[in-house]
């Protein structure tokens, strides 16, 4: 076997077994009642909020990779894009590596026109804002409001500098990133994102705020609902951090880094490792709900093609790629 296809071998197994191994050293360490509780405790109240602010996250998403894909000339309209992100969500959350969904969107927007390259582009483009942007309020959050992981500040500079070195290393050794789709991203690049003019990025820096917004508030529906009594001031640093450790793309179905970070976030925060594990396990819970949305636009579209078998021919498939088909850039 070439060194190539072991390579992509090897990293399509170490994800979702480095999830895994997280999951069960959580399990061994904490035991499995914080996530009995997570499911216990979730309710209709925490579920409609969830699901009322991911409607109102997943539009700003859908207008942030509209407006890209408008200035690189594959747009997508907002009424085709919110359903589309939809769908991208809900496979986030039921696939592993978490970022399934969005190579999904990338590839099936661009082989309906025609241009795949810079709809890879554009997903990429989009949600590296969203980390970006991400990232910033991250930092300026432990910068900012009093902490009591502000001692913890050089150990958390190190994690957030290892978060990058794994989406750097997602990026050159991922295949179908690697090769020729990185240097034709790169050409394309340096080609089309100048037209990203001050007006788009202000959309687009306001839509990623507003999008991060939204999902620090569903973790805080999770924190309250398991339990938490700690101040929103306290909790907001820790629900940046662990929001940040759930784009690493090395989760199973999003579980995995999420948890982890929680569980010692909270725990270097003063709170418990198991009322950080519940909260990290009930969101996921409310993100998964709330994405449901997303089922029911990837049925609407596979409607269709099982019409058509019966009736005549086949529309042309459009399925989740595999893993290694490829994977573009990561919960914004």
């Amino acid at each position: 076997m070439s060194s190539t296809p072991m390579r992509r071998t090897l990293w399509r197994w170490a994800r979702p077994l480095s999830g895994a191994a997280i999951l069960a050293a959580l399990v061994a360490f904490v035991g499995t009642g914080p996530f009995v509780t997570a499911y216990r405790v979730a309710d209709g109240w925490s579920l409609a909020g969830a699901a009322a602010i991911t409607l109102l996250t997943t539009v700003c998403c859908a207008v942030r990779w509209s407006v890209v894909t408008r200035c690189l000339g594959v747009g997508v309209p907002l009424r085709e894009a919110v359903p589309a992100y939809y769908r991208s969500q809900f496979l986030n959350t039921v696939l592993p590596g978490g970022l399934l969904g969005d190579v999904h969107r990338a590839v099936r927007h661009g082989r309906e026109g025609g241009a795949v390259g810079r709809s890879v582009l554009a997903v990429a483009c989009e949600r590296t804002a969203g980390q970006g942007v991400q990232l910033l309020l991250t930092a300026a959050a432990l910068l900012l409001l009093p902490s009591p992981l502000r001692s913890a500040m050089p150990t958390l500079a190190g994690a957030l500098l290892t978060v990058a070195l794994v989406v750097v290393l997602v990026a050159r050794t991922v295949p179908g990133v690697s090769g020729a789709l990185r240097a034709g991203t790169r050409r394309v690049a340096a080609a089309d994102l100048r037209v990203l003019g001050r007006p788009a990025w202000t959309v687009i820096v306001l839509a990623s705020v507003v999008a991060v917004a939204g999902h620090v508030a569903v973790f805080l529906i999770a924190a309250r609902t398991a339990g938490s009594t700690a101040s929103t001031v306290r909790l907001l640093p820790l629900a940046l951090l662990v929001l940040l450790a759930a784009g690493v793309p090395t989760n199973i179905a999003g579980w995995g880094p999420r948890e982890g970070m929680a569980a010692w976030v909270f725990s270097s925060a003063g709170l418990s490792a198991a009322q950080g594990l519940a909260t990290a396990a009930l969101y996921g819970v409310l993100v998964f709900a709330a994405s449901l949305p997303g089922a029911v636009v990837l049925a609407a579209a596979a409607g269709p093609r099982r019409g058509a078998r019966n009736g005549g021919a086949a529309a042309p498939p459009s399925p989740v790629p595999a893993a290694g088909d490829l994977e573009g850039a990561r919960r914004g």
